[in-house]
């Protein structure tokens, strides 16, 4: 006896269903290297929990604020092989609402540090190819800041080889947040809102979602990081401390992500 076709929700994600799955790429083409990464393996948006600063300035004898310095140097690096390798977006988790609840010593010197990045950053990724986008609350920090942030934004705005996201004064939930707000202002009616139209009231508004999150310092959590744009996403957390992250790293995590077969619950 023949089934009647299975009722699905109107609403489903579509990604559960028609997202078409390519093979891993096998262990032995994984051993080989880098090189062995296919193009095609390569996912299309990097998201970087960037843990580890403060440890690795304890664990050199050095001051906390040194410890991100030393991270901001691990992003020059990080991106120029980024770039190389033709990841299109990369999101880097710098700032979370959260970190407001440290000494204001340890906050002012992390905005300190974003301005000075900012300002002698700018040229190299503009010449990388490299566009700016910031993801947060802007309107909460300093005004010197928001202008520093402002320029840069300006400057890169013709980057054409990778758009890097900085999550500045970031949370999860106040994204969200967020985004109902703005579809309430907009005066969107219940029966409007479907995972579409909240996905385009995210500060991420049309991106790819991460194909793959990557958080160094060993921790196995998302700490509040794209909680709505992750949940198809591959998690690989590595002991390595952010200021140690660099190009090796980077690509062994790619390679974990294209030895991986992802379902999207099918």
């Amino acid at each position: 006896m023949a089934r009647s076709p299975l009722a699905r929700p109107t609403d489903a994600p579509p990604r559960a269903h028609l997202v078409e799955q390519a093979e891993p790429t096998s262990p032995a083409a994984a051993e080989e290297g880098s090189a062995a990464i296919d193009p095609a393996d390569l996912p299309r948006h990097v998201a970087i929990i960037m843990d580890g600063n403060r440890r690795w300035a304890r664990l050199h004898d050095r001051a906390e604020l040194e410890g991100h310095a030393a991270g901001v140097e691990a992003i020059r690096m990080l991106l120029r092989h980024a770039v190389r390798r033709g990841v299109p977006v990369m999101t880097l988790y710098a700032f979370s609402r959260e970190n407001w609840a440290r000494s204001d010593d340890e906050v002012t010197g992390l905005f300190a540090l974003l301005e000075q990045a900012i300002r002698s950053e700018t040229a190299e990724l503009r010449a990388q190819g490299v566009r700016i986008r910031l993801l947060g609350r802007l309107e909460e920090l300093p005004d010197h800041t928001r202008r520093s942030i402002d320029d840069a934004l300006a400057q890169t705005a013709d980057g054409d080889r990778l758009l890097l996201n900085v999550a500045f004064n970031y949370a999860g939930r106040t994204e969200l947040v967020d985004a109902f707000r703005r579809l309430t202002e907009r005066g969107v009616t219940p029966d409007e809102i479907d995972e579409s139209v909240i996905s385009e009231a995210l500060y991420t508004a049309g991106l790819p979602d991460p194909d793959l999150v990557i958080r160094t310092g060993g921790e196995q959590r998302l700490s509040n990081f794209l909680i709505w744009q992750s949940a198809y996403a591959e998690f690989y957390s590595t002991e390595v401390l952010w200021p140690d992250f660099g190009a090796d790293a980077f690509d062994a995590a790619l390679l974990e992500f294209a030895r991986r077969a992802r379902r999207f619950g099918r």
